[in-house]
């Protein structure tokens, strides 16, 4: 059997052995190791080696769509959370073995070239993450797909963590060049800011603008072994040659050519905020900026179908939605439809209505968030400075709209109220959501319950959704198998492809068909031994990158995303805080090992969450250096968490945490790649975690704690009361008392103050409420990883259960669901065969 992943262990051996054969291998590997310049020149060569099989089913994959002629989906998202593309190209193009012997030939270590690469981090956490699963799997399923972000120069910032505390450094991820994209100058696009509009005969003109040019960069996207590469293209901005030239005729020659920077910042850096809007100008910039550059290119495309013509084939918009779909991933791209009317009507010249009837039947919007804090709002009188003609079109879709709902619920002011698209007040600003609901014809949440709750409460789209019930939709959210498997995990992938072949890498819900060894010893040893591997591998990691010694044999206990309250680290932190308490009070009973690691980054501005890694990192150091623990407890803060540490953190977890408070999770997706690769679920019944434990069997995680109709019962009756539960609980009294007095901080004891205040006082996802159910559930854990058998058995069940979150199974709902296109698993034919 060819295997579809290369084998780390043997990569080691191959560079070993492959000293041998080689002439003048040992000094060129001296010389290697030494350098790492060298080092650097070894990845490029690698990388543009690799890119070459890319480029000649990349041309051939446009060529194909071009002579098809197939609907396109345009993928519109401010976030692409890439991480790294080399491993991730070997594996879909098959060149894993053979790069692998190339490698070991000069005698080079394939991982140490690897690491070479700098992660894309051009991403918060799960949006961004989600919008490059989709790719893989939109190219793996062979439709004509094309990403459209920003190629920000620097993206999510590195964390340091200095005495305890997050500090952040500029993610200069271009500096040595990448490998990976290609300049399109050809495609570059003018996008208009600034100035006003004049209402002539002829319809309007918006004038005076300031002009910025959008300067496209493609990267490859391949789908696994079918020879389809898609196209992610990201927006860099770029003055024009004229910007200010007014001011040389003044003198201000130097000032104008320093002023190009004001441009050019547009692309200059991601937002670092997670679930939290932050309506500043720049960002109002960035989002118009992808829009208006992508629909450009979008009404390019549309009108010349032939492979590299720019000729006017297609005059009839009406066809549009026939040919184009449009998915906003959030509200950050919400400026598609007043730009698409703007387009329609102002540049193309068709009535109102028949441009509405367009844009809506083009347009889909998924929404990721529930909490109120993240949703976009932005000042009207920011708008009218920035984009005028987009200000009146939006107040005149909102002026049909609200004609729309009178006339379907008469008299009902309240209601045109709460959904208008402008929200009045002390200062009136549009909502993005109520925008994008109303000029898309489907609009989902990304799981069940998360879609839910979206029609069911009355603050979100509850009006919406009583108004035009077809347009809501689900599509739980997924990972792509490919990265979050073969790639990141190839021992298990290895293991599971001996008993049911390689079909599930392209159909992960062949998974299933693992049930029937359930209780085959063989098969149970070797998931455990994978597992022991992977952990054994994580320590060496740990050991040489953090400095950090833990116990291979403890059970690893993650939770690792962005850090914020709705997430609940605390609620963690106070069960750290309770297991040592219990080790402390009786050091000679037999405790199940734990060793809890916690990473995540705090957006720079968010006080709170920056607070909670610094409490993370005190009881560390506490725990960490007290000798009767000895190694039955360590507590760890993984720093700088991102794509390419989670790969290597993911494949060693035994114990995943997913404990926000029920209802404010949307999904999540790292729930999913644990449960993939073999770790249990501790979670409360929130976002995906509820069709994880309808798949797996609910007997097959650990679930604790309120339920989405118990937090909402508990807030319409006597609310939450944290002191109650603080009286009542000994453990959690002597938790609260030690962060209160000190404990943690000795040389600073009101260090952690305003925790404990919020925690006692302004607690919006009631922590205490759930802090029993969880200690107990934490208990069930510790007494089933004393049974390695019947842990792994469960681990197997769970494993068994993920065939539902592959993003290819999202995807291909969406596809037919939304874009009314049908996915394909053919393979096309490779460069240097024919075309049908």
């Amino acid at each position: 059997m060819s295997k579809p992943f290369s084998d780390h262990d043997k990569r080691k051996q191959i560079s070993v052995r492959g000293l041998a054969g080689v002439e003048n291998v040992a000094e060129l590997k001296v010389a290697f190791n030494r350098n790492v310049a060298n080092k650097r020149d070894y990845y490029f060569a690698l990388a543009n080696t690799v890119r070459d099989h890319l480029v000649g089913r990349w041309i051939r994959t446009q060529q194909y769509y071009y002579e098809k002629d197939p609907k396109r989906v345009y993928y519109i998202s401010l976030e692409f959370y890439m991480g790294r593309t080399l491993q991730n190209t070997m594996v879909n193009l098959a060149l894993e073995n053979a790069c692998d012997e190339a490698i070991y030939q000069l005698g080079l270590d394939m991982e140490e070239l690897e690491d070479m690469e700098e992660d894309a981090g051009l991403g918060n956490g799960g949006l961004g993450r989600l919008a490059a699963c989709f790719l893989d799997s939109m190219a793996s399923l062979g439709l004509a797909a094309y990403g459209y972000g920003i190629r920000y120069e620097f993206g999510i910032f590195n964390q340091k963590i200095v005495n305890g505390w997050q500090v952040e450094e500029a993610d200069d991820w271009l500096r040595y060049g990448n490998p990976w994209e290609k300049a399109r100058p050809e495609y570059m696009r003018p996008v208009k800011f600034y100035g006003r509009t004049e209402h002539t005969p002829d319809g309007v003109k918006w004038v005076d603008t300031q002009v910025v040019l959008a300067l496209p960069y493609d990267t490859p996207i391949p789908g696994y072994r079918n020879n389809i590469v898609n196209t992610m293209r990201l927006w860099s901005a770029k003055a024009p040659c004229d910007f200010n030239l007014k001011d040389f005729n003044v003198g201000g020659y130097i000032q104008a050519v320093l002023d190009r920077n004001l441009c050019e910042n547009i692309s200059r850096v991601l937002y670092p905020n997670d679930n939290f809007f932050e309506g500043k100008e720049l960002r109002l910039k960035q989002e118009y900026f992808v829009v208006a550059a992508t629909l450009q290119d979008v009404v390019r495309r549309f009108k010349a179908s032939k492979f590299g013509s720019r000729e006017v084939v297609r005059t009839d918009f009406a066809e549009l939605p026939n040919k184009v779909a449009i998915q906003l991933n959030d509200t950050h791209p919400a400026m598609a439809i007043p730009e698409l009317m703007r387009v329609l009507v102002d540049e193309e010249k068709l009535g109102w209505d028949k441009a509405w009837d367009v844009c809506v039947r083009t347009c889909a919007y998924t929404n990721h968030t529930v909490l109120p804090e993240a949703l976009e709002r932005w000042p009207i009188d920011l708008f009218h400075h920035l984009l005028p003609r987009h200000l009146e079109i939006i107040f005149e879709i909102n002026r049909r709209f609200m004609e729309y709902v009178a006339s379907k619920f008469p008299g009902d002011h309240d209601r045109m109220r709460r959904m208008s698209l402008i929200e009045e007040g002390g200062c009136k600003k549009v909502n993005m959501a109520h925008l994008c609901i109303v000029g898309s014809h489907a609009v989902n949440g990304v799981a069940r319950i998360h879609s839910e709750i979206l029609i069911a409460t009355l603050y979100v789209f509850k009006d919406f959704y009583e108004l035009d019930p077809h347009k809501f939709q689900n599509k739980t959210n997924g990972i792509t198998p490919r990265r979050w498997l073969v790639m990141c995990n190839p021992g298990l992938a290895e293991v599971i492809a001996e008993k049911i072949g390689e079909e599930f890498i392209r159909d992960l819900d062949q998974l299933k068909r693992l049930l029937k060894f359930i209780n085959d010893d063989a098969f149970i040893r070797d998931i455990a031994k994978v597992k022991q591997e992977n952990k054994l591998k994580f320590a060496v990691h740990l050991e040489e990158h953090y400095k950090v010694k833990i116990n291979p044999q403890s059970m690893f206990d993650f939770q690792v995303k962005r850090i914020h309250e709705y997430k609940r680290q605390l609620l963690n932190c106070l069960h750290m805080i309770t297991y040592y308490n219990r080790i402390k009070k009786e050091p000679n009973k037999h405790w199940t090992p734990r060793t809890i690691m916690v990473g995540g980054k705090a957006a720079p501005g968010y006080h709170t969450a920056k607070m909670i890694i610094r409490l993370i990192t005190a009881i560390g150091e506490v725990v960490n250096h007290d000798p009767v623990v000895g190694d039955r407890l360590k507590v760890i803060f993984l720093e700088n968490y991102r794509v390419t540490l989670a790969e290597k953190a993911i494949p060693s977890a035994d114990l995943s945490e997913q404990i926000s408070t029920a209802g404010t999770e949307a999904s999540g997706t790292g729930n999913m790649k644990f449960m993939l690769n073999g770790a249990l679920t501790i979670g409360t019944m929130d976002g995906a975690n509820v069709e994880m434990a309808e798949e797996a069997g609910e007997e097959n995680l650990f679930i604790f704690g309120m339920r989405v109709e118990d937090v909402d019962a508990m807030d319409a009756g006597k609310g939450y009361h944290a002191s109650e539960y603080y009286n009542r609980i000994p453990e959690l009294k002597q938790a609260m008392d030690q962060i209160a007095g000190g404990f943690f901080s000795p040389k600073q004891p009101d260090l952690f103050k305003e925790l404990v205040d919020l925690l006692m006082h302004h607690d919006r996802f009631k922590v205490f409420a759930d802090y029993e159910a969880y200690i107990k559930c934490q208990d069930k854990v510790n007494q089933l990883y004393k049974n390695p058998k019947e842990w792994t058995k469960m681990v197997i069940h769970n494993i068994a259960g993920c065939g539902k979150f592959s993003s290819d199974r999202t995807i291909a709902q969406y596809a037919r669901e939304i874009w009314g296109m049908e996915p394909s698993l053919e393979k096309i034919p490779a460069p240097d065969e024919k075309l049908k």
